[in-house]
């Protein structure tokens, strides 16, 4: 049963390599240079938004917001890139944060259901994103260095990549080492047992919402670095990746388990499928747009939710 256990919460890390193994057997140059680098170059964003998602969640709530706010961050930033690249990412970071603030306030403060509050500041983020960009791209400054920060590489890695794996082993040590990360797991497990045991409950639910609003806010800077513009209408569907990505690591819906590290397995795993994706169009067998492969991505994470919740001997999450 133990076993079980185990293949239930780190099968997304044998399912990846099995993946990465498939992709190097199958298809040349899928382990070359060029398509890591760019793989983990554009990834990244997705990977530092379900960091932020996967604490929320293990908290017992939900973000639906992230998206809409990445959008917000690219445009900021992109708007302050001309005075450097410190300024455009204190600018994203800082509109990621006052919305993760603003969804702590809803939730902690006035009680509002995580879903409903965190919908509110996404449609709120997203009008935003398109009134400061007076509905169209907005260009970063090339001037400066701030497109460095999507677009460069830093001891044979790219810089984003790199950012990421600071916010995920400063995630990890968070989660694991903290008691701020033990009061997060227990508030998802039992809000009102975690009162009772003196735990501050609160404090730790707005934590959580600011990390993840800033975090979407930082992969919106890397949107604008990465591809030289604000994106007003970038975002959709982010939330739902990382949703996706957060559960098919094994993080419980309903709050109170969860790993740092099997999230960044299940970002990449998910990834990796429309990487292979888009090799597999490029040998002819097969030709999916776009559609297609969010009906692929769609059906992958619900046979993963299925099969976990069965190996781990729970039932399949159901709305109350």
């Amino acid at each position: 049963m133990k076993a079980l256990s185990l293949a239930g919460r780190y099968g997304v890390v044998v399912a990846l390599a099995l993946l990465v193994l498939f992709g190097a057997a199958r298809y040349d140059y899928f382990l070359g240079a060029f398509n890591v680098l760019s793989f983990l170059r554009y990834n990244s964003m997705f990977a530092l938004v379900s960091l932020g998602m996967a604490f929320v969640i293990m908290s017992g709530g939900i973000d639906l917001s992230v998206g809409a706010v990445a959008a917000l961050g690219s445009v900021a930033s992109a708007l302050a890139s001309g005075l450097g690249w410190a300024p455009g990412l204190l600018a994203g970071l800082g509109a990621g944060l006052l919305a993760g603030l603003l969804n702590g306030a809803l939730v902690v403060r006035l009680r509002i259901a995580p879903f409903i509050a965190t919908l509110a500041t996404m449609l709120a983020a997203s009008g935003c994103a398109l009134l400061l960009a007076d509905n169209q791209s907005v260009s970063a400054s090339y001037e400066g260095s701030f497109t460095g920060l999507g677009q460069g590489d830093a001891l044979g890695l790219p810089i984003p990549a790199w950012i990421a794996l600071g916010a995920y082993a400063a995630g990890s040590v968070v989660l694991n080492l903290t008691g701020f990360g033990r009061t997060v797991l227990a508030t998802g497990g039992g809000e009102d047992a975690a009162r009772l045991m003196g735990l501050r409950v609160d404090r730790a639910k707005w934590a959580v919402y600011a990390a993840s609003g800033a975090l979407a806010g930082l992969a919106g800077t890397i949107l604008a670095a990465q591809f030289g513009a604000g994106q007003p209408i970038e975002g959709v569907g982010w939330e739902l990746f990382a949703i996706a990505a957060v559960v098919v690591g094994g993080t419980l819906l309903t709050g109170g388990e969860g790993s740092v590290g099997t999230t960044l397995a299940g970002a990449l795993l998910l990834g990796l499928i429309f990487n292979i994706l888009n090799f597999e169009n490029g040998r002819g067998w097969i030709s999916l747009s776009a559609y297609w492969q969010s009906v692929i991505r769609g059906l992958f994470l619900l046979v993963v939710v299925v099969m976990q919740a069965k190996l781990a001997g729970r039932p399949v999450p159901r709305d109350a």
